[in-house]
């Protein structure tokens, strides 16, 4: 189960369990983590689990959250990433994965079209992991109920463009990120009442049937074409 470890100045505070769905960082009594000091806002952060995954959201803070060093307004969260709120320190730890079982799947779908860049099938693993998209584990920024997530039809995606066109993917974790790290990522959540895309990272958004997606959770339907990052996919529901 993915915990963090509270500290300030190297010194720890507490360890907090991550057993909700939803946990809140604030200075207001009402957040589940709180802490109260004038640089932390009053909801400042929350955190989405889903098993040993973790989406973290900056809640319009006023002094910002970082990961890493980096300032982030959404993040998908690694073992032993640290979040920084002001002078205080979350470490982000989750218990080691079985075997094939990683918090993280990968597939190669291509670099994105830019003139001079190859494509993944001349690149070497290490670089391969750097330019081809990848498909991370989804986030559930809303309390599920009614319809169980066994009971919905089989939600899969194939890819239409790049080295990898023809493969497929089925969705078959709660949370899905699909995306260039860096360029563009998002999310698709597998609910009980269907599959929604959510922008995550990059200044460019999503594109579904030819529309550019705003912020919100876009619900997809059968045959919608996705483009991420360059790469164009099928989103279907297998009978």
């Amino acid at each position: 189960m993915p915990k963090l470890i509270l500290s300030m100045d190297g010194l720890v505070l507490k360890e907090v369990i991550l057993k909700k769905e939803r946990t809140t960082i604030g200075r207001k009594a009402d957040n589940d983590i709180q802490i109260d000091n004038l640089a932390i806002s009053g909801h400042h952060a929350v955190i989405v689990c889903i098993l040993n995954d973790a989406f973290m959201e900056d809640l319009n803070s006023t002094n910002g959250t970082y990961v890493n060093g980096q300032q982030v307004k959404k993040h998908v969260l690694k073992n032993h990433d640290v979040i920084e709120l002001g002078k205080y320190r979350l470490k982000f730890l989750v218990d080691a994965a079985p075997s094939g079982m990683g918090s993280f799947d990968l597939i190669d779908t291509g670099t994105v079209n830019t003139i001079g860049r190859p494509e993944v099938g001349s690149l070497s693993g290490a670089e391969r992991a750097q330019s081809s998209t990848q498909v991370f584990p989804p986030e559930a920024l809303e309390q599920t109920g009614g319809v169980t997530p066994s009971e919905l039809p089989a939600g899969a995606i194939q890819v239409l463009s790049g080295a990898n066109a023809g493969r497929e993917l089925a969705l078959t974790k709660s949370l899905t990120t699909l995306g260039k790290p860096g360029t563009q990522v998002a999310v698709i959540t597998r609910r009980p009442h269907g599959y929604y895309i959510t922008h995550v990272e990059g200044a460019s958004f999503p594109m579904v049937n030819g529309r550019t997606l705003d912020a919100q959770a876009h619900r997809l339907e059968d045959h919608d074409i996705i483009e991420i990052a360059g790469i164009k996919m099928e989103f279907f529901l297998r009978p």
